[in-house]
């Protein structure tokens, strides 16, 4: 029991000295402890109370009289405390009274201090919504009148500078909403502009290229007019023809250059006159600062790509003028000269590579196109214009730095073109001057007209000199019209071989080559078709044959005229040679062949008009008619052989002696016919004896003996072989170098005597009366039959031996 009351004490201790949130656990204690320790600690408890009630209790005693005195003071002071009460509240009231203006007047100084203060602040945001207003006013005036650049400049501005100080505005954000607007609006206006300035380039390229061909060739004009002035001597030597001097084109004296300079001279314009640029250059600075160059410079380079594809399309007339040539020169010069600009006043849209690439396509297509259409053109003087044209075009280009190598590689194939239509324009020619010659020498009735003769063809000769006048040239009139007509060609083939930057070597070499395929060719083809004419008579083959060799005669003038106008010396180790002797050699032999058939075939005329009776008695007693009109007509056509070579009619009597000997000869070994009386022998041998007068005559001066006889040898033995009938003197010498019939074969005698005992039988049968002749008829024929057998007997001989 005496333990258990400390510990209450101790309980009732932290009791009082713990917080009453945790006396918790210390009570907890009390229940934890021995039984009735509950009733104890109560106990304990309730003995604390009046302890501690006894304590206040004399606490309380002791202030007790503090107390009343301090409330005694109180009640004092009351009475003082509603005085001050009531002066302070007047006091208040008199006071607020009196400050209510003052309140207003301050409430007021108040309200204008705020609305001080918030115009200041507006002032200081309007000073930085200003710039930018203002700045999107001069954006909008610059997109109004087209300054594209400069707004996108200003654009940058205001988003990089303006925009950003004064972002928390919704005006702001609205600007900064329609800024990509803005600059899409310009991307397309831009674009718009370039489509318009490409299609204005388009339309203007042939103007453009027309200005610079111009400019090009005046300039070319006037740098040749300078070297003329430098080289005075220049062209010296020209050959003169028909009293003139040719003047190629570009040998233009200085003072007609400068005249015709001062008369057209005018304002020196270049592709920047003629359009304007400007929306290429603002369309290429807007994508730059959009940063988006490189899509517009594909874009440029894609569509001038198509229009280069459409300028290089020529039309397909475009052959047929020059005027086509030259729209299609130009618009090429035109496009080219736009990009040539474009890459000097540009960085980056256009490159060298760029244009060079686009250059090469385009070559490679002119070239293809010039090709095929030259191909169609037959006028020379057309494929001489498009030769300038050509040259015109490159020396254009070459100027601005293309390379044309090219397309003078071209000109020496469309070179050839025009050769070739000089050929046929030259064939042309020649045939009309054949056509319209009279095939008789040239007469010349007096000094003066000789003198223009002798002014278009080098002709001399001592001997026609000391003739007096009237006289006649050998020649005929189209020898010097073919002589001034080769010199044209050689002018007209000169013409192109101008401005080729070509040596002078080359172009004598050109010249010759060109002059050899018009004498070797055309002129000897269209002397080869004249030959052959049907109409061409004898009279009119010899007169060709002179005109020929004084053609001949006359290609060294050629040489010598060629070599004047190029001062290429003909003893030049690369000097080519004129094959005019070749030709002339050969269209004379020509003719001498077709005088030989026509000839020959003159005396087939008249052989056909031979109306032999081969079953008459006896001859005539004189030649046949048909034969004295064919030695008249030989007799009259040798004499006119007079002008010809001595060989030339030497051999064309010859041969037609021997054809007429072999024509007899035919005719009397003729299958169809199938008997001859000895009275139509006896004809025949008189018909022969004239053609040995005719031919003993010495019908064309040259022969020597007997040579011409010796074309109807055959005839002749043959024919004294039945006159004589010396059959035994044949068979017995036959194969005799020494034998009077060495010229008869067996066969020939054989044929020719059946018919004869054909003939004989015949005519024995008709005098079958005359009893008085039967025995030596019967006689005659036995010998014939004997003969006959042994002529077999050397025929088959023969055929065994072969």
């Amino acid at each position: 029991m005496a333990e258990s009351l400390p510990e209450h004490e101790r309980i009732l201790q932290e009791i009082e000295s713990t917080d009453t949130a945790c006396v918790g656990p210390t009570l907890r204690s009390v229940y934890d402890d021995q039984p009735n320790a509950h009733q104890r600690f109560m106990e304990k408890l309730d003995a604390c109370i009046r302890n501690h009630d006894r304590e206040i209790e004399k606490m309380c005693n002791f202030h007790h009289q503090g107390f009343v005195d301090a409330i005694t003071e109180l009640l004092k002071v009351r009475a003082d405390a509603e005085k001050l009460k009531v002066q302070v509240t007047d006091t208040n009231r008199r006071l607020q009274d009196a400050g209510k203006e003052v309140i207003a007047q301050t409430e007021e100084i108040i309200r204008c201090r705020i609305q001080q203060r918030n115009i200041t602040t507006v002032v200081e945001k309007l000073q930085l919504c200003l710039p930018v207003l203002e700045m999107y006013s001069k954006l909008k005036e610059q997109m109004k009148v087209k300054r594209y650049y400069s707004a996108l400049k200003t654009m940058e501005q205001l988003e990089n500078m303006y925009l950003p100080r004064v972002s928390q505005y919704r005006f702001c954000q609205i600007m900064i909403e329609n800024l990509p607007k803005l600059r899409e609006e310009i991307k397309e206006i831009s674009m718009s502009d370039l489509k318009d300035f490409l299609e204005s380039i388009r339309k203007h390229s042939d103007k453009i290229g027309e200005t610079a061909m111009k400019q090009a060739q005046q300039q070319k004009t006037f740098n040749t007019a300078l070297q003329k002035q430098n080289n005075v001597n220049y062209g010296r030597n020209m050959y003169v023809i028909n009293g003139r001097v040719p003047e190629p084109k570009y040998e233009i004296t200085s003072k007609r250059t400068l005249e015709e300079e001062d008369e057209h001279e005018e304002e020196v314009l270049t592709a920047h006159d003629l359009v304007d640029f400007s929306p290429v250059y603002r369309c290429l600075h807007i994508y730059s600062v959009l940063g988006d160059g490189e899509t517009f410079e594909n874009y440029y380079r894609k569509q001038r790509r198509k229009q280069a594809r459409l300028v290089l399309q020529p039309q397909s007339s475009m052959h047929e003028t020059v005027e086509g040539y030259r729209r299609y020169f130009s618009q090429i010069v035109g496009f080219f000269v736009v990009e040539d600009h474009i890459l000097h006043v540009t960085q980056g849209l256009v490159t060298r590579a760029y244009t060079d690439e686009l250059w090469n396509m385009a070559l490679s297509k002119i070239i293809a196109v010039l090709r095929t259409h030259s191909s169609y053109c037959t006028d020379p003087d057309l494929v001489l214009e498009l030769k300038n044209l050509i040259v015109v075009f490159a020396d254009t280009l070459q100027g601005y730095g293309f390379p044309v190598n090219r397309l003078f590689d071209l000109l020496f194939e469309i070179r050839d073109q025009y050769n070739e239509t000089l050929l046929k324009k030259w064939a042309g020619l020649f045939r009309d001057i054949f056509e319209a010659d009279n095939y008789s020498p040239i007469p010349v009735a007096n000094e003066e007209e000789y003198k223009i003769v002798i002014s278009k063809f080098p002709f001399q000769d001592p001997e026609l000199d000391k003739q007096s006048f009237p006289k006649k040239l050998p020649m005929s009139q189209s020898v010097p019209q073919i002589y001034i007509q080769v010199k044209e060609f050689i002018y007209a083939s000169l013409k192109f071989s101008e401005s080729l930057h070509r040596s002078s070597t080359e172009i004598d070499d050109m010249l010759r080559k060109s002059t050899n395929l018009l004498l070797t060719r055309t002129l000897s083809s269209c002397l080869q078709n004249l030959i052959k004419k049907p109409h061409i008579g004898l009279t009119e083959l010899v007169q060709i044959i002179i005109n020929t060799t004084h053609l001949e005669q006359a290609c060294k003038y050629l040489e010598d005229f060629i070599t004047n106008i190029t001062n290429i010396s003909q003893e030049t180790v690369h000097t080519a040679r004129l094959y005019g002797l070749s030709t002339f050699k050969d269209a004379r032999h020509a003719a001498e062949g077709e005088i030989y058939t026509k000839l020959n075939q003159k005396i087939d005329e008249f052989i056909q008009l031979a109306d032999y009776d081969w079953t008459m008695s006896e001859s005539a007693g004189r030649a046949s008619g048909y034969l004295m009109d064919l030695i008249n007509f030989l007799r009259s056509t040798f004499q006119v052989f007079t002008h010809l070579p001595g060989k030339v009619a030497q051999t064309a009597c010859m041969s037609a002696c021997q054809h007429l000997s072999t024509s007899l000869m035919q005719m009397l070994l003729d299958s169809e016919l199938k008997q001859i009386s000895m009275g139509a022998v006896q004809q025949f041998n008189l018909d022969v004896i004239q053609c040995e007068l005719f031919a003993s005559s010495e019908p064309v001066p040259g022969f020597h003996g007997d040579t011409l006889q010796l074309a109807f040898i055959d005839l002749r033995q043959l024919l004294d072989l039945f006159m004589v009938w010396d059959w035994s003197t044949y068979l017995a010498d036959y194969g005799q170098p020494t034998s009077k019939y060495l010229r008869v074969n067996p066969s020939t005698a054989l044929t020719l005597l059946e018919k004869v005992h054909r003939g004989m039988k015949d005519t024995s049968k008709k005098n079958n009366i005359f009893a008085q002749f039967r025995k030596n008829d019967r006689d005659k024929q036995k010998l014939i039959e004997t003969v006959v057998k042994q002529l077999r007997s050397l025929v088959n001989g023969m055929s065994q031996h072969t």
